[in-house]
């Protein structure tokens, strides 16, 4: 008997729509990018599925479901990642979603799809690209054939990916470290419907809500309570798969909002039950909004006065305005100032983007000293140029970043990279050989992660406020489809809900449907 074939890809990218810097075909090819066998390779046990970002991800826990089944085999397409920025170009856009479909047409037959998708991409003149991208993959697979795809936690859930997914599921931890769980369940969950042992019925509801839940740290209340009933959830037999999503708030999508979904065995009034709880639950603690972060100078002075934290360890100071792995230029030059200026008592690491100056340092030798002016280039915005003077301390080629300049500047040791300002772990430094551990402060440009890879010498952390594209109230300027909170007075989420989640005329599942029957 043939095995049954199953085809895996991954296109994710999480996009910021006030980010002027746009993604490209090149962010995916120099962050990660894997096809066919080597991509196989990277998801077998030995293998480092995302090099530099983890070990094992979805498509690794995918493959490991298919594994146990042993009658399947898995068809490796090819995996693209990209650091979060702004919208993807309608270039890249294009080639991604069309080479999914036509690899996947040439892979035929096929009996399922598994897709990674972060689910709050952007691109150039399209809406909902995620959904385009499901889309792209059931015309290239063909008719009848299910797909199941992974989501970030932060994903923006729409009626249409939900209609066009057989399956749906995302990470249930934050900070994420769950990718390859979310993975295998994906995968187990394609394979009982393959085999005849599950019939999805999912539910799913959509909240008005941007902002709540305090800092939605999944071990932290008041949120915790919601994590921890998921967990439940997942141990009932007739649930295939359970998911609250708390959205990415910079993604100009109309209907942003937490959401909540819930797939059953065949049980639609049970998962009706279930996502309507868990949607009371995220209600139920929107009141309790993120807390407001000091500026630089008022950050500067606390980790100052923290002196047992940075004999035992360092600061790290958070600069939340210009989150890149949100999606921000990584440019912003406010908090680099004040450090030059009123922190001249301890030594700091700061990570800034600044592909011109890196062009020009690379040309000079390690030792050398320099004057130049850095920031204010990708978006001005985000603070004016800085002038800086100091000496060539390293110079790096980072296999994801592009090229990296260390410059001493005295008591701030500043990391130009050429890619994205990726400072999430300890490694941005160490790599090019400026120990955190020495450190009184070390800047990073993330808002949850870093606190797992930092925290063996993080004996602080402090949340800056420095004014750009990750700002928390950034995305009230965004123009919504209603009232949303907490911008707005919204006193329940039903009446949102039902308008969101109602047929619309010409883009259910059945014209999809309808168009992939006259393309066989």
């Amino acid at each position: 008997m043939a095995k049954r074939r199953i085809a895996y890809a991954r296109i994710a990218q999480e996009s910021n729509c006030f980010s002027p810097v746009l993604t490209s075909m090149e962010d995916f090819r120099r962050t990660h990018w894997l096809e066919g066998d080597a991509l196989g390779e990277a998801c077998s046990p030995r293998g480092v599925e995302a090099r530099g970002f983890m070990k094992h991800g979805e498509l690794t826990g995918f493959v490991d479901a298919m594994r146990e089944a042993g009658d399947v085999e898995p068809v490796p397409l090819f995996s693209g990642w990209a650091i979060p920025s702004g919208p993807l170009d309608a270039e890249t856009f294009s080639e991604l979603s069309g080479r999914l479909e036509e690899e996947l047409r040439r892979a035929r037959p096929l009996d399922g799809v598994l897709l990674c998708l972060h689910g709050a991409m952007g691109a150039v003149g399209v809406r909902d690209p995620d959904t385009e991208l499901v889309r792209a993959a059931r015309r290239g697979a063909g008719l009848g054939v299910p797909i199941a795809i992974t989501h970030d936690l932060h994903a923006n859930l729409t009626r249409e990916r939900v209609l066009e997914s057989d399956v749906i599921v995302s990470y249930r931890t934050n900070p994420h470290r769950d990718h390859r769980r979310t993975g295998l369940v994906a995968g187990r969950s394609l394979l009982a419907m393959l085999n005849g042992e599950a019939r999805p019925t999912t539910a799913w509801r959509s909240l008005p809500i941007l902002l709540g839940g305090g800092t939605t740290v999944d071990i932290l209340p008041p949120v915790r309570s919601i994590f921890q009933r998921l967990e439940a959830m997942h141990r009932d037999r007739r649930v295939l798969t359970a998911s609250a999503l708390f959205c990415h708030p910079w993604n100009d999508e109309p209907r942003l909002g937490w959401s909540t979904l819930v797939s059953t065995n065949g049980e639609q009034s049970l998962a009706d039950d279930l996502a309507d709880e868990l949607a009371e639950r995220c209600w139920a603690v929107r009141h309790q909004q993120p807390p407001s972060f000091p500026g630089p100078h008022e950050a500067i002075a606390e980790a100052r006065a923290a002196t047992v934290a940075r004999k035992l360890g360092c600061v790290v100071l958070s600069d939340a305005s210009d989150v890149v792995s949100a999606g921000a230029p990584g440019e912003n030059t406010r908090l680099l100032a004040a450090l030059l200026e009123g922190a001249r008592d301890m030594l700091s690491y700061v990570p800034l983007r600044d592909p011109a100056v890196v062009t020009a340092l690379f040309q000079k030798p390690e030792g050398a000293s320099v004057r130049v002016s850095v920031g204010g280039k990708l978006d001005p915005s985000a603070g004016t140029a800085v002038e800086v003077e100091g000496r060539i301390q390293k110079k790096l080629l980072h296999h994801a970043l592009g090229r990296m300049v260390a410059l001493d500047l005295g008591h701030v040791k500043l990391v130009l990279t050429e890619g994205h300002a990726m400072a999430v772990k300890p490694e941005f430094y160490g790599d090019i050989g400026l120990s955190p551990w020495r450190a009184d402060i070390a800047v990073v440009k993330n808002f949850f992660p870093f606190r797992i890879y930092f925290a063996p010498m993080a004996r602080k952390v402090i949340y800056v406020r420095t004014e750009g594209v990750t700002d928390l109230d950034a995305a009230f300027r965004l123009k919504f489809d209603g009232p949303m909170w907490p911008r707005d007075a919204v006193h329940e989420w039903r009446t949102t809900d039902a308008r969101r989640r109602a047929p619309a005329v010409g883009d259910a599942r059945e014209t999809a449907s309808t168009a992939l029957a006259g393309s066989e």
